[in-house]
């Protein structure tokens, strides 16, 4: 069956489903306002479902390619917590030590697509580890709507800790060199930005259509940032000036690209928000900018 594109459904449509991913609006209230939209004996339903993740499909690495070593890792929540979890994805074989990349998943938690990105990344060299914000809750359930739900019972200053915290985890691994740096996509977008203010040894971010910090908070960061964002995600792209203009006021070191034509999520390539081009042209500019900072 051939997977559908953005440009197949009516743009108001998206911007439903934006809403209703994000928390704005439930699932009950999508299917009753995307009815208006479904034409041709497609139903509200099939267009959520259309809408929603394959993970298959969007697979680029399996699980068990040789050319990786993965595994399962626990590490501290701060302050007595309890126990996190991540994935961690490096090459089978490495001659030394390897420089390490934090990648933070969207809204859903640890789910089979983020540990695809681990995967890529850690075929392109790095120590790559995807920490699950969901842990205290059982971790991601195995579907997306289950996860979403459980994102809004988690506490969000916990979130930002045990991001840290995962940092200095990596930082510290024994595979690792201490170079750390971040990638993270929507939620993990905004977790990046954050990340950047809060850990001053932070070798580089890269948010992909993430929230922006607070500008008084802009003055604490230190390391380089790229920053990805898609010319149709207003909601994101609303926050940009503001940031854009601290980050110029302290002097930081910043590169942003923004994609015409591309919608929130563009880099997702399990859902029909893929944009293969604008993925494929960030994704390359995001190794070029890990392997300049990160060796």
């Amino acid at each position: 069956m051939t997977r559908l594109k953005a440009m197949d459904f009516d743009p108001r449509v998206l911007e439903l489903f934006d809403g209703y991913v994000h928390g704005f609006i439930s699932r009950r209230e999508f299917l009753d306002r995307a009815g208006a939209y479904a034409v041709g004996g497609v139903t509200a339903a099939a267009l959520l479902e259309s809408l929603s993740p394959d993970f298959a499909a969007g697979q680029r690495v399996v699980e068990d390619d040789a050319r990786l070593a993965t595994s399962y890792l626990e590490y501290d929540s701060p302050e007595g917590y309890g126990t996190m979890r991540g994935y961690l994805a490096q090459p089978a074989e490495a001659s030394g030590a390897l420089p390490g990349i934090v990648v933070i998943h969207e809204n859903r938690g640890l789910n089979p697509h983020i540990e695809d990105i681990a995967r890529r990344l850690g075929l392109e060299g790095y120590l790559a580890f995807a920490p699950d914000a969901l842990t205290p809750l059982g971790g991601y359930p195995g579907d997306e709507d289950s996860a979403r739900a459980l994102f809004g019972d988690l506490d969000r200053a916990r979130i930002t800790e045990d991001f840290v915290a995962a940092v200095e985890f990596l930082q510290n691994h024994p595979d690792c060199t201490g170079n750390v740096g971040c990638v993270g996509f929507c939620f993990g977008g905004g977790v990046a930005n954050t990340l950047a203010v809060r850990v001053p040894d932070l070798r580089a971010a890269v948010p992909f259509y993430g929230g922006q910090p607070a500008a008084v908070d802009v003055p604490r960061i230190q390391a380089p940032l790229q920053l990805h964002h898609g010319g149709l995600d207003e909601r994101i792209n609303a926050g940009w000036p503001a940031y854009e203009a601290a980050l110029q006021a302290n002097g930081k070191a910043y590169e942003e690209y923004t994609y015409e034509g591309a919608n929130h999520g563009f880099n997702n390539d399990t859902t029909p928000r893929f944009d293969e081009d604008a993925a494929a042209l960030a994704w390359s500019r995001t190794l070029e900018f890990f392997a300049r900072h990160l060796s």
